[in-house]
């Protein structure tokens, strides 16, 4: 484990190809940085959304179990906990593949192409958008902006955000995932 500041204790990426659903919540490191975390914070609930991250790169995804665990600990309800979870986007509320594929399709991405960009990415990996593939590696969805507008089609794969995306990249992106 990295010898993390508490400013940056939840920084590590939370979208991560490999992760156990069944995994101990808060065991070993993750007990560490849950208790780095908490340290940066005056209260427990301001502790919430790095907590909900932390969860999200053990397990993949918040399971109603899993927010009813991190409501025991920060002291909230479960209903206060799923609130936040489901008001924000990046926190997946049901299993994903093991690569989050995440199109942008707000205006100025969707003016550069970010409809055959994601009709490419859904085609090559043999998806819905929204489902799981096959194998379980992919998951496919159309996100709000991404912030790149002046580098459309933005497209965020778990945690490597690629610019300038074109249908004719696609396949590369894909393969260069381990």
């Amino acid at each position: 484990m990295r010898d993390w500041h508490p400013a940056v204790a939840a920084a590590e990426p939370s979208q991560k190809a490999e992760r156990d659903p069944a995994a101990p919540l808060f065991g070993g490191v993750y007990r560490e940085r849950f208790e780095r975390i908490l340290g940066r914070y005056p209260t427990k609930r301001a502790a919430l959304l790095p907590v909900l991250h932390l969860a999200q790169e053990v397990r993949g995804w918040l399971a109603p179990e899993t927010m009813t665990r991190v409501a025991e600990l920060l002291d909230l309800t479960p209903a206060q906990v799923r609130a936040v979870a489901s008001f924000y986007t990046m926190f997946n509320l049901k299993p994903v593949g093991s690569y989050l594929v995440q199109v942008c399709t707000n205006i100025a991405c969707d003016l550069c192409g970010a409809g055959k960009v994601l009709e490419r990415f859904l085609s090559e990996t043999g998806t819905e958008p929204g489902a799981i593939s096959a194998d379980g590696r992919y998951t496919v969805v159309e996100t709000e902006c991404l912030g790149a507008c002046g580098f459309a089609t933005a497209v965020l794969i778990n945690d490597r955000f690629y610019e300038s995306v074109t249908p004719e990249n696609v396949p590369a992106l894909l393969a260069e995932l381990p």
